[in-house]
């Protein structure tokens, strides 16, 4: 759950600095969309996640 929490804290932060630099493009959709989603408690929120742990698991598991 600490993951998620600080997913979200990152998201928020990079959506705010895309909106304030006037920022466009595939970045700042798939940046907005994963905020949307870890702030909705949708179905699809559980698979994406389980994704992102994973991603995170393999990466820390890189160092």
């Amino acid at each position: 759950m600490t993951v998620t929490v600080s997913l979200v804290l990152v998201f928020s932060l990079l959506v705010l600095a895309l909106l304030r630099f006037k920022a466009v493009g595939v970045g700042a959709a798939i940046a907005c969309a994963l905020l949307g989603f870890y702030l909705a408690d949708t179905d699809a929120a559980e698979s994406i996640n389980e994704t992102v742990a994973s991603l995170t698991d393999a990466i820390s598991g890189i160092g």
